[in-house]
This record gives structure tokens, C-alpha cells and sequence, in this order.
């Protein structure tokens, strides 16, 4: 079975990646593999198409492939609230939380999460036509890393390419431990509008005919995913190993105190809260045209499994 997944170097959907390298999928009897598809919206295509069994992305981006959310089921939360950082080069001196200094300036974003930034700023007042934030994917860097849009973000930061970047934890270390940059946001720990923390959530999702069809592998699924979070929480160091699999060294290095760091938000559970947020946030954005039905798109007959 394979697990797709639109960002590698990152610990927003590391979850999925330890289920697999940890053993935790093979555990539960699926022979799964990973594949990295960048943008998160392929992803989803290629779960719609057949072309993979399992997504960990952001929920919010599955209309994008499954309108209207037909088609899609939420089998568990890879970790809790929106989990991205708006960073700013160091140079700038932007104090946190001074969101109005984005004015003028050019802020790197991948698609599907530029509209997360979008939305943060006319909550706060910024208007970026008016305000000349140039909001895009930023050039690609001399070296790029070619698995990380935090990465690779951060890296184009310190070329001077852009004056700021809106991604994952990751890159905002990154740029942090180097010195090139200061971290103005932190959505997941409540930084920004009340409501920027439900924009999102990373998410292990399939297709609804799967749960249909073969509903014991949709919760094996569920269990290796519950499985890997409390491995990590008995032992985030763990994640250190996973990591100099698949990232490069520097990465490598900081993905423990990252995951040690997101373990408060480790809870597989989607409540219908947490649900109808993240709906109303697609809906205003416009990829759907209404709000998704709770029961219908998330795996709630999985719900025992993520309390137990």
C-alpha cells in the first residue's frame, strides 16, 4: 500500500513517515510504502485515481481533488491545529507577532497554504493588493534540498530571493538555529486570530470506497498511525533515526526537538469542532461552495480506537 505525502523534510506529517520506517504499518499487516508528490493537491489526485491508498496531508486541501468532499474519509489527525509558521529574515527585526510588517514585501508560500496566509492577513486588517505583499512560491534556491518547501523556503530566505516564508516547523528551525531568521508566528500555539489555529490539521485520509470495501485495513490503518504517536511520545528521540533516513544531516539533527515539541498535539481524534472549523475556513477561502457533513467525511466508526 503506499502513503503519499506532499513534504518530506518537515514534521507536519511525520507521524505517517515513522508508521512506515518504524514498522508500525507492517505491524497491523499493511505493506506500505512512501512516496513524496509535491504539491499536497496531487496527493489527493493520486489517492482519488488509485494511484495511493493513504494521503497524510493538510485536511483542508482534499476538496481540491474530491469536491464538495465527496469521496474522502478522514481516518485520524496526524497532530492537532494549523501548523504553520510565518517567519521573517532576521534582518528586517521583526518583533513576534507583528504581522503588519509583512507590508511590501515578498512571502514565500506553497500552494494550498498561501491561502491559510491569505486569510490570517485580511483577518488582521492587511489587504495584500493594496498592502504590496507579494505572496508566492519562492524561486528555487542554488542548492535546493528538493524535498522540503520549509527548507528550500528558508534557504531562498538567506539568498536574499524573499523576505519571508509561510510554511512548516521545519523550516522555521531551521532558519531560526542558522540566525536567518525570526519567527513572527506560531499558529499551533495560538499566535495570530482566534481562528487561524482551525484552518487546518495534518490528517491520514483514504478514499470512502476503501473504508467500505475493506474496513479492517482502513483500521489498521487507524492503529499504526495511534501506534506510532504513543511510540513518540515514549520516546521522541526515536524520531532522530526515521530522520537520518530520509533527511539530510542538519535536518536530521533537529527533528527529535521538533517532535518532542508537537507531542502536546498528538491525539488522533477529529472532533466535529475541530471538523466544522476547518470546513468554514474551505468554504470561505471558495473550494467548496458549502460546509462539509462531519459524519460523512470523517471515519467515525474508528472514533473507539482513538480513545483507547
Amino acid at each position: 500500500m503506499k502513503v503519499v505525502i506532499p513534504d518530506l523534510v518537515s514534521n507536519s506529517y511525520f507521524p505517517a513517515i515513522a508508521a512506515v520506517e518504524m514498522g508500525f504499518f507492517k505491524e497491523e499487516g499493511l505493506d506500505a510504502e512512501l512516496e513524496l508528490i509535491y504539491p499536497v493537491q496531487k496527493c489527493y489526485e493520486a489517492l482519488r485515481d488509485g494511484k495511493a491508498d493513504f494521503v497524510a496531508g493538510s485536511s483542508h486541501s482534499a476538496p481540491t481533488a474530491f469536491p464538495e468532499w465527496k469521496g474522502v474519509k478522514f481516518l485520524g489527525a496526524l497532530a492537532q491545529n494549523t501548523y504553520w509558521f510565518l517567519i521573517m529574515s532576521a534582518a528586517l527585526k521583526v518583533k513576534r507577532g507583528d504581522i503588519q510588517a509583512v507590508k511590501g514585501k515578498r512571502i514565500g508560500a506553497a500552494p494550498l497554504i498561501d491561502i491559510g496566509l491569505i486569510e490570517l492577513l485580511k483577518e488582521c486588517g492587511i489587504d495584500p493588493k493594496r498592502d504590496n505583499v507579494q505572496i508566492a512560491p519562492p524561486p528555487m534556491p542554488s542548492n535546493p534540498a528538493g524535498v522540503s518547501f520549509g527548507v528550500n523556503a528558508a534557504q531562498a530566505m538567506e539568498e536574499g530571493k524573499i523576505d519571508g516564508f509561510w510554511a512548516n516547523g521545519m523550516g522555521s528551525e531551521v532558519s531560526v538555529k542558522r540566525g536567518i531568521g525570526t519567527m513572527v508566528l506560531d499558529a499551533r500555539r495560538g499566535d495570530g486570530p482566534p481562528g487561524l489555529k482551525g484552518y487546518t490539521f495534518g490528517v491520514l485520509a483514504t478514499r470512502a470506497d476503501l473504508v467500505e470495501k475493506e474496513p479492517e485495513k482502513a483500521a489498521a490503518a487507524v492503529r499504526a498511525l495511534i501506534n506510532t504517536q504513543k511510540a513518540l511520545k515514549a520516546d521522541p528521540k526515536r524520531a532522530t533515526k526515521v530522520g537520518e533516513k530520509w533527511f539530510p544531516p542538519f535536518e536530521a539533527s533537529l527533528i527529535a526537538t521538533l517532535i518532542e515539541r508537537d507531542l502536546p498535539y498528538y491525539d488522533p481524534t477529529i472532533s466535529k469542532g475541530t471538523f466544522d472549523s476547518m470546513c468554514k475556513f474551505v468554504q470561505t477561502v471558495g473550494l467548496t461552495k458549502g460546509l462539509g457533513n462531519y459524519e460523512d467525511v470523517v471515519a467515525t466508526q474508528f472514533a473507539s480506537l482513538w480513545k483507547a
